[in-house]
């Protein structure tokens, strides 16, 4: 069950309702074999991602999702549920992307964000700066990913 302690729906949120050390927490979406196969031999064709008789010979011991597919199911949570529909201006980057744990076929992963800080622009009134701290959680509750993004979101008010 996704848990977030934002009054505003994601439909109408905007700068305003990003508040510096509060933490949301959204998922699961499952993280489908095929879905990594496929992925992986589109994008990062590594035995370990693509061939599961290959991958049981890898210190890994089996298939592993890319960290780059983790990171895509990551944003998928991220964008569905944390960024406003109406105030999001894109980003200018990520910092201390970390792949720490294999992601596996069947794991089930969750989001955590963390508001690092909600700063309003002072070159342009109508939109603040969220840096937030993300973590991507398997069934288990294990960290498997973390970063910290930047957002520009557009403010109700400038």
């Amino acid at each position: 069950m996704s848990q977030s302690s934002f009054t505003t729906p994601i439909s109408t949120r905007t700068f305003e309702d990003y508040v510096a050390g509060s933490v949301h927490r959204f998922g699961p979406i499952a993280v489908d074999q095929d879905e990594i196969i496929q992925f992986a031999k589109r994008y990062d064709p590594q035995a370990m991602h693509t061939d599961s008789e290959a991958a049981k010979q890898t210190m890994y011991g089996g298939l592993i999702a890319s960290g780059w597919h983790t990171a895509g199911l990551m944003m998928n949570l991220y964008a569905t549920h944390y960024l406003p529909t109406v105030a999001s201006l894109g980003s200018p980057g990520l910092d201390e992307l970390r792949w720490l744990k294999p992601v596996r076929p069947g794991d089930q992963l969750w989001i955590r964000v963390t508001v690092m800080e909600a700063t309003p622009s002072r070159s342009k009134p109508d939109r603040g700066i969220v840096k937030s701290f993300i973590e991507v959680l398997n069934q288990a509750d294990e960290v498997v990913l973390s970063m910290k993004a930047v957002n520009l979101i557009a403010r109700r008010t400038a």
